[in-house]
């Protein structure tokens, strides 16, 4: 007889999501084509729908978000460019050195505030003209902004920098990984976003809960480079229209309920806060995330999370001294009370 496998509570991140059976049958029923040669219709229009949801020309459907941030990077500059990054950005720390590799530019840091770009920083950090100084291309922007919990980069903060950008004759990205989570946790429409940024990477896998696949917006000019180079990069796929039904579903029936994910993450931090050996910032925890410091228990993040894994939930390791818990679709709210109670077990 097989052992029957221990059922975790699994908040390691928002891609470990499975489709829903509605989800499934709407793969299943997807009328496909050889996307390559511009004939998936399911893509094309699903391509269509997020490039008029954000106000933008055109739209080009990718595997992945890192792919969508390498192309676009990759579109918007040239070798020995400069690119500008928060320095705790998703291009910055997680994607290899992606642009040095793909795209033969240097990436220049700017440290933010919660994913905030202070603009003095930003203006003090574009290379003045000379030909020993590598020129500024492109200035990118994340939102929400993993690496602070998920917090929301205020619209204004994104205006003013678009702003000044446009001065100076240089081109702004947003990571919007998570844009859906800012858009639900602001209000802030999807369209008022698109105007700060000429290019955007969206993805369909984190919290709308599809199997997988990203997707680029911009003009549509620049969705043509970024087919050329989505070429070059490996991602041109053939019947994908079964990936871009999942996102059409989604983004019929998953958007609205991120706010129950977000209700999810206040609950935790509200439960795990009153533990003494435990740290959180509340003022981070305004979407799906919530970080907490493990650092005056004395546990290492290794052993603490075996500890968790033990009472049956799973994290994942953050900075030096975090935990981080994501919520997503296929974690309830009683599931939420339950890894509450895991927490108080092994950190009382």
């Amino acid at each position: 007889m097989k052992k029957n496998k221990q059922k975790f509570i699994d908040l390691r991140s928002d891609t470990v999501t499975r489709p829903s059976r509605p989800m499934l049958e709407a793969m299943m029923n997807a009328e496909v084509g050889d996307d390559v040669f511009g004939e998936d219709p399911t893509v094309n229009a699903l391509q269509k729908r997020v490039a008029k949801l954000f106000g933008k020309e055109d739209a080009l459907f990718v595997p992945s978000g890192t792919m969508g941030n390498e192309i676009c990077v990759k579109a918007h500059t040239q070798p020995g460019d400069e690119i500008i990054v928060e320095e705790e950005s998703h291009i910055f720390v997680f994607e290899t050195a992606g642009p040095s590799l793909l795209s033969g530019v240097q990436m220049q840091t700017v440290r933010g505030v919660k994913g905030v770009l202070p603009q003095d920083k930003v203006e003090a950090a574009i290379r003045y003209k000379a030909y020993y100084m590598p020129p500024t291309r492109l200035i990118c922007l994340e939102n929400t902004h993993g690496r602070s919990a998920g917090s929301v980069v205020p619209l204004e903060n994104m205006k003013a920098i678009s702003k000044f950008a446009k001065s100076k004759g240089i081109s702004v990205h947003l990571d919007g990984a998570r844009i859906w989570n800012a858009s639900v946790a602001s209000g802030v429409s999807f369209k008022e976003y698109g105007k700060c940024v000429d290019s955007i990477s969206a993805c369909f896998s984190k919290g709308l809960g599809t199997p997988a696949g990203s997707i680029v917006i911009g003009s549509k000019e620049f969705i043509e480079k970024a087919r050329r180079y989505r070429k070059i990069f490996g991602g041109g796929m053939r019947q994908i229209g079964i990936l871009a039904a999942a996102a059409m579903y989604a983004l019929d029936h998953n958007i609205d309920r991120m706010k129950e994910d977000h209700k999810k993450a206040r609950f935790l931090a509200d439960r795990l806060i009153v533990l003494d050996a435990l740290a959180i910032d509340l003022t981070e925890v305004q979407t799906n995330m919530v970080f907490i410091d493990i650092a005056k228990s004395g546990i290492s993040q290794a052993e603490a999370m075996e500890l968790l894994k033990n009472e049956g939930v799973l994290v994942t390791p953050e900075r030096h001294t975090f935990l981080r818990a994501v919520m997503h679709l296929d974690v309830s709210h009683d599931a939420v009370e339950q890894a509450a109670s895991a927490f108080k077990k092994v950190f009382a």
